[in-house]
């Protein structure tokens, strides 16, 4: 049994990836680059990755391949519907994350809401020393209790951000394709209609790639706090730029860009400089626990295989 570890340094430096060696030969790469990915995989029973993307082209230089395992929850780099006409089986790796997202996805809500960025610039820059005034109140900011907060997605980490959002003594309003007790749930546009901030958690699918538009964000109330931690592409990011830049959001921050790491290209990156926004480099899951389980959680999933148990698999 030959595991191929495509791309270890997605877990961090600090954590231990060479755990494998007890269930068959490993080979641990830091990082692979698209195009050597087929050469490293030739000889492959089991991948194991993060952020290269298997096509089907890509898993066919591997004819010995049984399966896949993603160090994450999603798993739209790989070409699912291949891996179940080949036998390939997948496993993602659930939850694992959810207390590092949820709390990173908080953090940023909190900091744009109370301006934290300005205040914490006007204090380095000598504004306030210069001012005289014992206290600065601008810009202004105001109580979340009583605001509304509008979760989008409602797995693990939804739910999460909804008890911390409550105990904040907002309102929730949750959009989701099945309804589901004790929270109210709306359309997509209705959330952004009522709602005072919107943390986003949904997969990024078909049905979810740019749902979050132009026309959807007209319908935004205009101080409306959005924050992104699922998936780039579930913005059309362009829109959301513009959206920012004419004030009709209030604030924005995210933690996702459709291409990673995000580049000068993307519509994002016109308003990095922009004091109500916040950009993070897609590191809301990677908690040193989060990562820790992660790998953890991937080592069970290759050993229940090889043991004929079904266990996160999500190509059946």
């Amino acid at each position: 049994m030959k595991i191929v570890f495509l791309d270890a340094g997605t877990v961090g430096r600090d954590i231990n990836s060479d755990v494998f060696g007890d269930l068959g030969e490993q080979v641990i790469y830091t990082a692979t680059a698209p195009e050597l990915i087929k050469e490293r995989i030739a000889d492959a029973n089991v991948i194991i990755t993060n952020k290269c993307k298997l096509t089907g082209d890509v898993m066919s230089a591997a004819p010995n391949l049984k399966l896949v395992c993603i160090t994450a929850t999603g798993y739209d780099n790989i070409d699912i519907d291949y891996a179940k006409a080949h036998g390939i089986a997948v496993c993602n790796v659930k939850g694992y994350s959810t207390n590092s997202v949820a709390q990173v996805t908080v953090a940023m809500a909190l900091s744009l809401c109370c301006n934290l960025r300005q205040f914490n610039d006007s204090c380095k820059n000598g504004v306030y020393t210069a001012s005289g005034v014992q206290n600065r109140l601008e810009p202004v900011f105001c109580e979340l209790e009583g605001k509304t907060w509008g979760i989008y997605g409602f797995g693990d980490i939804g739910k999460k951000v909804a008890k911390i959002a409550e105990a904040l003594g907002c309102k929730v309003l949750v959009c989701k394709k099945t309804p589901v007790d004790n929270y109210e749930c709306v359309s997509l546009s209705e959330l952004f209609e009522r709602s005072d901030i919107i943390t986003m958690h949904t997969p990024l699918t078909n049905e979810t790639f740019h749902s979050v538009n132009e026309e959807i964000l007209e319908k935004a109330k205009n101080n409306l706090v959005l924050v992104n931690t699922a998936r780039g592409a579930v913005n059309d990011e362009a829109a959301v730029a513009k959206a920012v830049k004419n004030g009709k959001i209030a604030a924005y921050g995210t933690d996702v860009y459709s291409v990673e790491p995000v580049n000068e290209d993307n519509p994002i990156y016109s308003i990095k400089d922009m004091e109500n926004v916040l950009l993070t480099p897609h590191m809301a899951w990677g908690a040193y626990e989060s990562r820790v389980r992660v790998v953890e959680e991937v080592h069970q999933n290759i050993r229940a295989f090889l043991n004929k148990e079904v266990r996160n698999r999500v190509d059946l």
